[in-house]
């Protein structure tokens, strides 16, 4: 079974609808809503069209394809600059230490502060794989292709990029942070919060949520527990954006609790490792390491799993591979060997 990656297109719709479907809550990017979804796609379309007054609102939405059905199985997303068109609202985490000479003790107060620190960052994420197909590693090659993406279109994007992991949610679709700290202040429910912001941004919050620090120690052990830590399907997720060199800097998002991760845009390690070369050989054998092989800039962006050998005029790749990216001898590509 061969996946692609390519730019969204305005009929994947239905299955991004279906999909979004299966989030259970608390995926921002991918909202089960076919307005905002329509919307999303459009937006994509312009961008990947390069039909931009300003390449700062850029959304590039990449899509996992089954190349033998035809079928979109998973969804990718990179925001050229987040906070652009609406503020982008973090808490990050800090402290404040008090020595009481009465007392003779010292006191470290842990508190979380509305910020809008990651403003003008590039942002990775909607990061979703359809649950019957989450074997065999495609999730990896979804993942890294945004990277491969960024780099063949480097001036696009800004000198540091973020993530946002989904946190803490329950079976009943509350979060134990939002239900400490923002349900105080909004009088909705996690799910309600979540969707509004979905299809309208951040900008509620800054109307509505109070600037001083929250003091942690103040808020119910569940929410106070929650700070930081990602639901439990995005562990993977976590992994591979460590892996890229991806630091949890003390962010975390301002509806679940869910790590914020950042890494200079240039130190990501598919960024900086990738290779671009022409194909000199299309009838590589397949190996057992594989590699990740795109083609094409925007609208003719492709990427698969393939096998490369590098030679001394360029490389060759495995003639599955050069079938899926529309590879032929002369052409360059963007490829990135090991890890994958």
């Amino acid at each position: 079974m061969t996946f692609v990656i390519r730019p969204s297109r305005e009929d994947d719709l239905p299955a991004l609808y279906e999909m979004a479907k299966l989030t259970g809550g608390g995926f921002t990017n991918l909202p089960p809503d076919r307005g905002a979804l329509a919307e999303k796609l459009a937006r994509s379309a312009r961008s990947f069209a390069g039909a931009h007054d300003d390449p700062g609102d850029d959304v590039f939405l990449l899509v996992l394809e089954n190349s033998e059905t035809g079928q979109a199985r998973g969804t990718a997303q990179i925001f050229a600059k987040i906070g652009h068109r609406v503020p982008f609202y973090s808490y990050r985490l800090g402290a404040i230490s008090q020595t009481s000479r009465e007392l003779g003790r010292t006191f470290r107060a842990e508190m979380l502060t509305l910020t809008t620190d990651l403003e003008g960052s590039s942002e990775v994420g909607g990061l979703f794989l359809h649950p019957a197909d989450r074997a065999g590693g495609v999730g990896v090659l979804l993942a890294r292709s945004r990277y491969l993406f960024i780099r063949r279109h480097r001036a696009l994007f800004a000198d540091r990029t973020i993530a946002e992991l989904r946190g803490l949610i329950d079976e009943a679709g509350s979060s134990p942070f939002w239900d400490g700290i923002g349900a105080k202040f909004f009088g909705m429910a996690f799910r309600d919060a979540d969707e509004f912001n979905a299809m309208h941004g951040h900008q509620f919050i800054a109307d509505l949520m109070p600037k001083h620090p929250i003091y942690t120690a103040m808020l119910p052990d569940a929410a106070r527990l929650a700070i930081g830590v990602p639901h439990f399907s995005g562990r993977a997720a976590m992994r591979m954006l460590e892996d890229e060199g991806f630091q949890h800097d003390r962010y975390v998002d301002i509806f679940d609790g869910g790590p914020t991760v950042a890494v200079a845009t240039d130190a990501i390690r598919s960024v900086r490792d990738a290779v671009t070369a022409t194909v000199t050989r299309t009838d590589i054998a397949p190996g057992e390491t594989r590699t990740i092989v795109s083609r094409g800039s925007l609208l003719d962006f492709v990427a698969s799993f393939g096998t490369a050998e590098p030679d001394a005029a360029g490389v060759g790749i495995d003639p599955v591979a050069a079938e899926a990216i529309g590879a032929r001898i002369g052409d360059d590509i963007l490829y990135i060997l090991g890890r994958s």
